[in-house]
């Protein structure tokens, strides 16, 4: 408990160490192999098995943002650290509910399409980030990041449990989220190439 936690130099309250959300990222990162070993055993347990990994490691991800931006954690380590957990496991999941022999299955072409949109975002916040640009997330981006990790997990456990067919909520979460999640993605791109094209002009 003390190790991740510290007292204010003013004997006020606990705040968590300077690297817990950090740690918390690479925890997210080291959890990607054993999702990748669970999502290659087609067996309802071993599906219950890795919803509940990707579950806890989608926890750690709003955790760990949630304790940079109240105790002012916020680090460069942690500004790469944290997106690149996050993209590994999304796209880790997503390219072994392709790859893996379960029927029904999930077209190759629609994880294109998602992955393909993944890695322009991504691409395009470097970009922003090197200009000094900032790119703000939309509500669109985050109504796609919700749609996207229900429909991960739908898609995870796959069969049907309780009268509910989680492959097919799964496929119509990420089908929605997908189109929102392009929506959005027009909506980076555009700001970007307008803030720069306005920087040409002033320049």
């Amino acid at each position: 408990m003390t190790g991740n936690w510290r007292q204010r130099s003013d004997g006020g309250a606990w705040v968590p160490h300077a690297q817990l959300p950090n740690v918390l990222s690479v925890a997210r990162i080291c959890a990607v192999p054993l999702l990748v070993w669970l999502l290659d055993r087609p067996s309802q347990g071993y599906a219950l098995t890795a919803f509940a990994l990707y579950f806890v490691a989608s926890m750690t991800d709003i955790l760990d943002g949630y304790l940079a931006r109240k105790y002012d954690l916020e680090s460069p380590l942690g500004t790469l650290l944290d997106p690149l957990a996050d993209k590994l496991l999304v796209v880790s999941a997503l390219l072994m509910l392709a790859l893996i022999n379960r029927e029904p299955g999930i077209p190759g072409w629609f994880m294109v399409i998602v992955v393909g949109r993944e890695i322009a975002v991504t691409g395009l916040r470097s970009i922003a980030a090197s200009e000094g640009l900032v790119l703000a997330a939309e509500a669109s981006g985050k109504l796609k990041m919700i749609l996207q990790t229900v429909g991960i997990h739908a898609l995870i456990l796959h069969y049907t449990y309780f009268g509910v067919n989680f492959y097919l909520l799964g496929m119509v979460m990420l089908s929605i989220g997908t189109v929102v999640g392009l929506w959005s993605a027009a909506g980076y791109h555009l700001s970007v190439f307008r803030q720069l094209g306005g920087r040409r002009l002033l320049g």
